[in-house]
């Protein structure tokens, strides 16, 4: 507003001393004379500047008929577009000029500037390809959705233009919310370019968000073989899209369809967690144990998991505690110093209710990692040798303050999931849960549950033995206290 008003005051001033200066030359009576041959002339001052504007516009005209002139002889020598271009050559002058500050106000975020002169070059030049596809661009920044589709649209035609035009149609429909019709103009995109790296991960998202697992297998497939993704990684994920597509198969009610993806997702990753577990419980669902069992081997070699460890349970059903335990053994000593293994070692000897065992089995996880899982361990040890209830609930109190141990978690956003799944529930990524700990938080809880172990027991101390007045220990004191332990567990 403040520039605007500027304008016209200078507009004004502009205008006012004209007038001011053309009245003192009418005042000022003077003349200027004008010789042509024998021919005299007496202007006055008025008279004198319109006789100069005349000249100029006659130069003018005179410059031009010797422009036309030479493109009349180079037309009669042959050229048959000299005369076209000489009257269309200032009007592409224009519309070069109209193209460029479209092209500055694009640049610039100016979307309603950048529209008009587009929109003005549109008129001047020959070249719709160009035109359309400034003012197209130009309609995005400014957010008019409906002219930058009208004008892609337009551009379908040409060739050269045919592929940029899906882009910003697929740009488009993604804007208005229609993804199935994005996934389609993607799907045609990459036909014409199959290298277009944009392209195929425009796709991908699109066919993974509608759960088109087949059809993000194939653009997968595509993206290794254009040399955009790494074999390994391509293989990981491609046993991603299987795993998925076998639980879809699976919802649909086709079991035998959804138990081969499975076997096919740990053939091409077999350490991935997820797959493994799931060509387990297939394999052993077709009465295939034993190939079921060395699928879990295979992949806890490479990381000892829970999830591995209850598919491999759930391989034997009805087998007694003490027979889980030995088949168990060539899982375990894999990686014996693993916290996992131990945890499951000791989780084991609880069930054979060989709880001094399991309790060396345990060692020092409870004091290195006191995690949830390896306090209630304690917890059901010390309840198993018959400790005092006290005793029994300072374990679990402690276990509600402790932190929850390896989970799944997503590498992009931190979101902590329940279950690994392929897509995270937060932020959208897909192929980003990892397992491992989740960021430790510091402080005290809200509810103040850092007091609960002083509150419902306290923690074991070690017991130390009592001596007689003759200094000797009394054996039967142990043995009575040990068997009162016992009767009140």
């Amino acid at each position: 507003m403040f520039w605007t008003l500027i304008k016209i005051l200078l507009f004004v001033m502009l205008v006012v001393a004209i007038a001011y200066g053309a009245g003192q030359l009418m005042d000022s009576n003077q003349t200027v004379g004008l010789r042509i041959l024998d021919m005299e002339f007496v202007l006055g001052p008025i008279q004198a500047l319109v006789a100069l504007v005349v000249l100029l516009v006659a130069l003018w005209l005179v410059l031009k008929l010797l422009g036309l002139s030479m493109a009349m002889l180079r037309f009669m020598n042959g050229d048959d577009t000299a005369v076209q271009r000489f009257f269309m050559r200032n009007r592409e002058k224009r519309g070069l000029d109209a193209l460029l500050l479209a092209m500055v106000a694009q640049a610039e975020g100016d979307g309603k500037t950048a529209i008009a002169k587009a929109e003005k070059a549109h008129k001047l030049l020959n070249r719709p390809v160009m035109t359309n596809l400034l003012v197209a661009q130009a309609a995005e920044i400014k957010g008019n959705s409906a002219l930058a589709e009208e004008r892609y649209k337009a551009l379908l035609g040409d060739n050269r233009s045919r592929f940029v035009a899906v882009q910003g149609l697929i740009r488009s429909k993604l804007d208005q919310g229609d993804k199935d019709k994005a996934r389609a103009l993607a799907a045609k995109a990459l036909e014409m370019q199959p290298a277009h790296e944009a392209t195929q991960n425009t796709l991908l998202q699109l066919q993974t968000d509608a759960e088109d697992w087949s059809g993000a297998r194939k653009t997968l497939m595509i993206k290794k073989s254009s040399g955009t993704l790494p074999r390994d990684v391509w293989r990981r994920r491609d046993a991603i899209l299987a795993l998925q597509d076998a639980d879809k198969l699976a919802a649909q009610g086709e079991l035998p369809r959804a138990r081969e993806a499975a076997i096919e997702a740990n053939r091409l990753s077999p350490d991935l967690i997820p797959a493994a577990v799931a060509a387990a419980q297939a394999l052993t669902a077709q009465g295939k144990g034993s190939y079921a069992a060395k699928v879990i081997k295979r992949a806890w070699k490479v990381q000892p998991h829970p999830d591995l460890a209850a598919a491999f349970a759930a391989i034997e059903k009805d087998e007694t505690p003490l027979q889980r335990k030995t088949r168990f053994e060539k899982l375990l000593r894999m990686h014996p110093d693993a916290a996992e293994t131990k945890l499951l070692r000791a989780e084991l000897l609880i069930t054979t209710e060989d709880f001094p065992a399991a309790r060396r089995a345990l060692g020092d996880v409870y004091e290195t990692d006191p995690t949830v899982r390896a306090l209630t361990i304690m917890a059901a040890i010390e309840r198993g040798e018959g400790a005092d209830d006290a005793v029994v609930r300072g374990w679990l109190a402690r276990a509600l303050t402790a932190k929850r141990g390896p989970q799944w978690i997503c590498s992009k956003c931190q979101h902590v999931h329940a279950s690994w799944q392929a897509i995270c529930d937060n932020c959208g990524a897909f192929d980003t849960l990892e397992w491992r700990d989740a960021p430790d938080s510091t402080g005290p809880s809200a509810t103040q549950t850092e007091l609960l172990p002083l509150i419902v027991g306290s923690l074991p101390k070690p017991v130390e033995p009592t001596e007689d007045e003759g200094g000797d220990v009394v054996e039967g004191d142990i043995e009575e206290s040990t068997g009162s332990d016992k009767k009140t567990a």
